[in-house]
């Protein structure tokens, strides 16, 4: 450990690899993370099954590959068949457990993720699967620094996203609905706005956002039927730091974890990267409810 710390310091084109590399896969956590923000502030449901979304999304480009399509366009292919099983998911059972205490969610959600884990088993097996884009790297420092096309196409994908996802909520007549029904559910409903309607939706969109991640991330890195939960874990994370609503945020807080965890991983060993992620997540509940616990302080 020692040896690599003291090799990332000593080395900077090194250093500015790891961390540039962390900065893009970033992104694809940021995708994740701006759809359970949505989850979380219009229906107030902790979305457990968040990471398992993102597989199902790799997957979907995986076997569009596999028969035939170009990589990328596996990447709207997989946003539009999340969408559908998104919606489909909340008619099934999202719908039950909203205006529900959150720890019911919790368990749904948790029940769905332990569901789709075992059907990505079953149909695709436990194998490790990824996708070659064939966009080819951009190299920088000659040579040190190399930055894989895709990474980049993602980064700008989670900006694009962030913009849209901003103009659609604060222009768009069902972005307002939303904004609404997040705001005040039973005033909306009091006003004509079919807040049924605006949670499926929201819950579809979450899945077209996990989609598009999970097809990056097949194409960036690799996913496995097990791999869900990681990701699920950095999307609260990146919601807990940036606050719920906060689309800025979610973006400073996406890329800051990828570059933090790529960092770690070079340092402690690759094997110690997911270890490293449900630690930080340890210590930044109790630094949030310290924070809490402080402004409840203050307000007495």
């Amino acid at each position: 450990m020692l040896d690599n710390l003291s090799l990332f310091v000593q080395y900077p084109p090194l250093a500015a690899d790891v961390i540039l590399n962390g900065l893009l896969i970033g992104s694809i956590f940021a995708l994740a993370a701006y759809g359970m923000a949505l989850v979380w502030g219009v229906l107030n449901i902790v979305n457990v099954v968040q990471g398992e979304l993102v597989v199902l999304g790799g997957y979907v480009t995986f076997l569009a590959v596999q028969a035939g399509l170009p990589p990328l366009l596996g990447l709207p292919l997989s946003a539009a068949v999340m969408f559908c099983l998104g919606w489909l998911i909340y008619r099934a059972v999202i719908f039950r457990v909203v205006d529900k205490d959150i720890f019911i969610s919790i368990l749904a959600t948790f029940g769905l993720s332990i569901l789709f884990q075992q059907l990505a088993n079953a149909v695709f097996g436990s194998d490790v699967r990824t996708v070659d884009a064939g966009l080819g790297s951009l190299h920088l420092l000659d040579g040190t620094v190399t930055l894989s096309h895709v990474k980049l196409l993602a980064f700008a994908l989670a900006l694009g996203a962030g913009g849209a996802l901003w103009l659609f909520l604060r222009h768009a007549r069902l972005g307002q609905a939303i904004r609404a029904t997040a705001q005040n559910p039973r005033a909306a409903r009091i006003l004509g706005i079919d807040t049924n309607r605006v949670y499926a939706m929201t819950y579809a969109l979450n899945g077209a956002l996990c989609g598009a991640a999970g097809s990056l991330a097949v194409m960036a890195w690799t996913i496995h039927p097990y791999v869900g939960l990681p990701y699920t874990v950095r999307s609260f994370m990146v919601v807990v730091v940036a606050g719920v609503g906060n689309v800025a945020g979610v973006v400073g807080a996406g890329l800051g974890l990828g570059a933090l965890e790529n960092v770690a991983g070079f340092v402690f060993g690759v094997e110690f990267q997911i270890a490293f992620v449900f630690a930080l997540m340890v210590v930044i509940l109790v630094w949030r409810n310290a924070m809490a616990a402080r402004k409840r302080g203050y307000l007495e």
